[in-house]
């Protein structure tokens, strides 16, 4: 059911809102007035442009813009946490996780350990003591800390 939904909120797009997406998945331009920029690029407002990005990520259509960054190159190291957490604890597991600013993904997924989040810090010592503390606040202690041994980077761009 959830899919019909997702599927019939991109069918409500216009050729505009795709060419907005595709225009700032791979290309955001650092500048001073981004939108503006975008907007020229595009033939559009720029409060036209901010208005349909509001309303693209009021629909979940857009769940965030920001910049993605390589951990290692700013001197900080990452993980990949897994958690087996019981279905009625999941809410409160996933608010508890979502609270630490070096949570950069937080997903539920079909398997025995069905939380899934990534962690970025300045160092594995860190990660270790923001893991305890989420065990601590929630209850949960059966969670894997992964690190990454070898990153690979791709390029996710989805053209609409």
């Amino acid at each position: 059911m959830e899919n019909k939904r997702a599927a019939g909120v991109a069918a409500d797009m216009d050729d505009t809102d795709r060419a907005i997406l595709n225009r700032i998945q791979s290309d955001f331009p650092i500048t001073s007035r981004p939108y503006r920029a975008i907007a020229q690029d595009l033939g559009l407002d720029e409060d036209e442009l901010i208005r349909r990005l509001q309303r693209l990520k009021d629909r979940g259509i857009i769940r965030r813009i920001g910049g993605n960054f390589s951990p290692d190159k700013l001197g900080f190291v990452s993980t990949l946490c897994a958690a087996r957490v019981p279905e009625d604890r999941i809410d409160l597991f996933a608010r508890v996780v979502n609270r630490y600013t070096g949570v950069t993904h937080n997903y539920q997924r079909d398997n025995d350990f069905n939380i899934w989040f990534t962690f970025i810090a300045p160092s594995m010592e860190e990660i270790r003591r923001n893991i305890a503390e989420i065990s601590e606040k929630t209850g949960i202690t059966d969670i894997l800390n992964l690190p990454a041994t070898r990153v690979f980077k791709i390029r996710a761009h989805f053209t609409l």
